[in-house]
């Protein structure tokens, strides 16, 4: 009874679905449509912003980049195949954005609308269900930052779906070079860390809409490091012997200008745009300072008593 006597809907996020003040009406906004400040849901007819695309993009590059690991992993140098299903991944992953692009709102168009994203609780509506005569919940739990939060479930279950039609006849056709039990241990990799994906979406996906510039820069110069490492690379001359290096190399720098363009959204451009200057340093710094740390030269040092 209390919410039908009160003029406005309580809670965060509860709203009437039309302009009438009964407090019936009170509830979940329908999907793409969120509630004002007035207490009255309205559609969402915004676009995202540069940073809401950029963050889509690093949910869409993760199935990316962990296909190409683990067909990297499995594939070794047993196996001249690793080049067709790298380019394979990428055209399940590329197709798989398209047809979610556009069978989002508005549907048959390489766009969509979206409710701006204010703050963190606007990702667990679910949360912030109000209980105004503290005995009824009032559920109105909805996606408050339409699409940002479902499109990228859409999006991994359509790579799922893709990888499935493509990547096994592929594989059985062109993988000669492995055994029967090695060819599609990539795609059972895939089967596993597509529900972790998910999971992580929908139970972190706030944290990650926040965190995801610096875990791009944290993660991109740990492999940087551990491959230069674990490939001894210690020089220039290294480092340019073979392309597959300098491929990873310029891989690794095209990440670290993608978390310093989300960290910065290019708010004030002049200000912005010096800090891709920093990409190539994280590589210069290890290539500098390699032969200082050399495990063999320490211990020979110390072995001197120097």
């Amino acid at each position: 009874m209390a919410v039908a006597m009160s003029s406005t809907c309580p809670g965060l996020y509860c709203g009437k679905v039309n302009d009438s003040f009964e407090g019936e009406s009170c509830g979940a906004c329908p999907r793409g449509e969120r509630s004002n400040i007035q207490k009255i849901c309205e559609k969402c007819t915004e676009t995202p912003e540069l940073y809401d695309w950029l963050y889509l993009g690093f949910m869409a590059m993760l199935p990316l980049v962990l296909h190409w690991f683990f067909i990297e992993w499995y594939s070794g140098k047993k196996s001249s195949s690793a080049l067709f299903q790298h380019i394979t991944a990428l055209l399940e992953c590329g197709v798989a954005a398209l047809v979610t692009l556009l069978v989002n709102d508005p549907v048959g168009k390489l766009s969509i609308r979206s409710c701006r994203v204010k703050m963190l609780s606007d990702w667990y509506t679910m949360l912030y269900n109000p209980s105004p005569d503290y005995v009824t919940t009032l559920h109105c739990t909805q996606e408050a930052v339409f699409p940002l939060y479902t499109i990228v479930l859409i999006y991994y279950a359509f790579c799922l779906v893709f990888m499935m039609l493509l990547r096994p006849l592929l594989v059985k056709k062109i993988a000669c070079g492995l055994g029967k039990s090695d060819r599609f241990k990539s795609i059972y990799a895939a089967l596993y860390f597509f529900p972790i994906l998910t999971v992580l979406q929908a139970v972190g996906g706030g944290l990650l809409y926040y965190a995801f510039p610096y875990i791009i820069l944290v993660l991109s110069l740990v492999t940087l490091a551990v491959y230069m490492s674990a490939s001894e690379i210690q020089s220039f001359k290294n480092l340019v012997a073979k392309k597959k290096r300098l491929v990873v190399l310029f891989s690794h720098w095209l990440l670290h200008a993608y978390g310093i363009i989300s960290i910065s959204r290019l708010d004030k451009l002049e200000q912005d745009l010096p800090l891709l200057a920093l990409v190539p340093g994280p590589a210069l710094f290890y290539l500098l300072t390699a032969k200082f740390t050399e495990p063999n030269r320490i211990l020979s040092e110390g072995g001197n008593g120097h």
